[in-house]
C-alpha cells in the first residue's frame, strides 16, 4: 500500500511506438519497461476517447454508462441525439470512491468531466468544455490560479484536422507543455493522494501526422520536412513526464497509460451509402453530390436500418414498436442482425481483397446495456478503415475523410507501464534487463489497482470480473449547452 498514486493518460498512445520504434529516444518511458509492469492494454469497444477514459477511471463498461460515443440516441426517435458529459455518468469514478474515504484527488483533463461536480480534491475538466472562460474547474476558484501559471493553457487545439500543419504543431507543442506545467503545480501545491492528468495532444499528432511518418501511408513522402514530427513529440513527453515524476513523493507509484492505441487510416467505407445498395436503406430521392446524412432524407416506410459515421460503425434497425415508422418485426430482429453480421464482414476494399471488418452486438458485448446503444457496432478493416456516414458518395470506398483531413484511426490497444518512482530513479550500474511484457491487461484494471495501490476495496462492479449493479438514469446538456458543443465539435471535425 502506498499513500500516492499517479496515472498519466497520453491518449492515444500507440505500443507499437513506445516499446519497439521510439524506444531507444524515450529513457524515461523505458525505465518503465525495465523496473516495472508494462505491455498493451486492451481497451473498450469501441475504443474511442469517450468513452474509454471514464470506462478506465470506473471500472466500467460502455453499456454500464451508456455512453457510446461523443454522440448517443437520447431515445428512440430519429433525431434524438444528445452529447456525452458528466452528467451521463452515475457510476462512481476513482475520485468519488476515494473521496468518500476522506482521500484527496486531482484530476487534469480527464475526458467527460465537464461539467464539472464537487470532488474531495481538485477537478480540472477535459477538453470537452468550451474554454477557459467557462466555469471548467472545481472549485471555481482554481480557474484564475491555472491561468495565472499557465495563462496560454488551452483545453484543446482548435482544428486539428486542418492542412496547416506548421501551426498545428505549434499548437500541440504549447498546449503539452502548459498542461504539464500546470501539473506539476498542482502537484506541489495541493494535498493529493491520487493524481490523475490526460493529455490529448498524442491524439492530435496521430490524426494529423501519420502521414508523414508511417512509410506504409497511401500519401507518405520520403524525406519530408514532418517525418519526425510524431517521433519528436513523444521525446517531448517523455522529458516532461521525467520532470514531473522528479517532484514526486518518494512513495508515489506511477503508471502510464492510453485509453487505446492508433493505427495507419487506409480509407472510409461508405456506411450509409452501403446500405442503400443493399436495400436496407432507401432515401426520397437521390442527393446529386455527398450530403450529410439527414433523418429527413429517409424514406422510414420502406427502411429497416441506417448507420452512422466516425471511427467506427454504429447501426441502427428500425424496429416496428420501437422506431416512430419502425417496419422490421420485434420476431426478425435477430435474424436480420445475423444477416448483416455476415454481409458486412464479408466487405472488400476497391480492389476485391476482404476487409477483415469485425461486428459487434452491444447485448453479447457489455455487462449490461444501458440507454440506447447500437444494434451493432462495425469496426471496418479492422478499424483501419473509417466510417463514412454522408449519403451520395460515388462510390462505397473513399479516401477522403468526410470530417476534414485525418491521417489515422483509433486501435484496440493501448499502453500500460507501471513503477515505483523510487525504482524509476534510481541509479544502476551495468546492463539492464527488460521486464517480461504482460499479456492480459485490460482497460477495467486500472481502477482496482489505483484502489488496491492506495488500500481501498474496490465496490462491487468496479473490473472486468464483477457483475454490473447501477442502472441509473442519464442527463443531458442543455439546449444552449448542447448548441455550443455541437458547433465546437464539427470545428473539430467530429461531426
Amino acid at each position: 500500500m502506498t499513500q500516492h498514486v499517479v496515472v498519466i493518460g497520453l491518449d492515444c498512445a500507440a505500443p507499437d511506438l513506445v516499446f519497439q520504434q521510439f524506444r531507444s529516444g524515450l529513457p524515461t518511458l523505458s525505465r518503465f519497461m525495465e523496473r516495472g509492469v508494462w505491455g498493451e492494454m486492451e481497451s473498450t469497444i469501441p475504443p474511442i476517447t469517450v468513452p474509454a477514459w471514464m470506462c478506465m477511471m470506473t471500472g466500467r463498461d460502455p453499456g454500464e454508462l451508456g455512453v457510446y460515443g461523443f454522440r448517443n440516441r437520447r431515445d428512440h426517435s430519429y433525431d434524438g441525439l444528445t452529447f456525452a458529459s458528466s452528467r451521463m455518468i452515475d457510476a462512481p469514478a476513482l475520485w468519488d470512491i476515494l473521496g468518500a474515504g476522506g482521500l484527496q484527488t486531482i484530476t487534469l483533463g480527464t475526458p467527460l468531466t465537464y461539467p464539472v461536480r464537487p470532488i474531495e480534491g481538485l477537478m480540472v475538466s477535459g477538453f470537452l468544455a468550451p474554454d477557459t472562460q467557462s466555469n471548467f474547474t472545481w472549485p471555481p476558484s482554481l480557474r484564475d490560479e491555472i491561468l495565472g501559471v499557465a495563462p496560454d493553457y488551452a483545453l484543446d487545439v482548435r482544428d486539428f484536422r486542418t492542412n496547416d500543419k506548421d501551426r498545428l504543431l505549434s499548437d500541440v507543442i504549447a498546449m503539452t507543455r502548459s498542461r504539464f506545467r500546470v501539473g506539476r503545480h498542482l502537484l506541489e501545491h495541493h494535498p493529493w493522494n491520487l493524481f490523475v492528468m490526460v493529455e490529448i495532444g498524442l491524439d492530435r499528432m496521430h490524426h494529423g501526422f501519420w502521414r508523414f511518418h508511417d512509410p506504409e501511408h497511401r500519401a507518405f513522402e520520403p524525406g519530408n520536412a514532418l517525418q519526425h514530427a510524431i517521433r519528436d513529440y513523444y521525446r517531448l513527453l517523455d522529458g516532461e513526464i521525467r520532470e514531473l515524476i522528479d517532484g514526486l513523493p518518494s512513495d508515489t507509484l506511477v503508471l502510464v497509460v492510453s485509453d487505446h492505441g492508433a493505427k495507419r487510416l487506409e480509407g472510409g467505407l461508405c456506411f450509409n451509402d452501403w446500405l442503400i445498395a443493399e436495400d436496407y436503406l432507401v432515401l426520397k430521392s437521390a442527393p446529386v453530390c455527398p450530403t450529410r446524412f439527414d433523418p429527413e432524407l429517409v424514406d422510414w416506410s420502406r427502411t429497416r436500418a441506417w448507420g452512422d459515421g466516425g471511427y467506427y460503425g454504429r447501426l441502427f434497425l428500425n424496429i416496428a414498436g420501437r422506431e416512430p415508422a419502425g417496419i422490421v418485426p420485434p420476431e426478425d430482429v435477430e435474424a436480420l442482425k445475423n444477416e448483416l453480421t455476415a454481409k458486412l464482414e464479408r466487405l472488400t476494399d476497391e480492389h476485391g481483397a476482404p476487409l477483415g471488418s469485425q461486428v459487434f452486438q452491444p447485448h453479447a458485448t457489455y455487462r449490461t446495456v444501458k440507454g440506447v446503444a447500437p444494434d451493432l457496432i462495425v469496426y471496418f478493416g479492422d478499424l483501419s478503415w473509417r466510417s463514412i456516414g454522408s449519403v451520395g458518395n460515388r462510390s462505397i470506398w473513399t479516401h477522403d475523410n468526410d470530417t476534414g483531413p485525418d491521417d489515422a484511426n483509433h486501435a484496440q490497444q493501448g499502453i500500460f507501464m507501471m513503477a515505483e518512482r523510487g525504482a524509476l530513479l534510481e541509479q544502476r550500474s551495468g546492463t539492464t534487463t527488460t521486464q517480461p511484457e504482460r499479456k492480459d491487461i485490460s482497460i477495467y484494471d486500472v481502477a482496482p489497482t489505483v484502489l488496491a495501490a492506495l488500500g481501498v476495496a474496490a465496490p462491487a462492479g468496479v473490473g472486468r470480473h464483477a457483475v454490473a449493479q447501477s442502472d441509473g438514469g442519464a442527463s443531458a446538456y442543455t439546449a444552449e449547452e448542447e448548441a455550443e458543443l455541437a458547433r465546437r465539435l464539427s470545428d473539430l471535425g467530429y461531426l
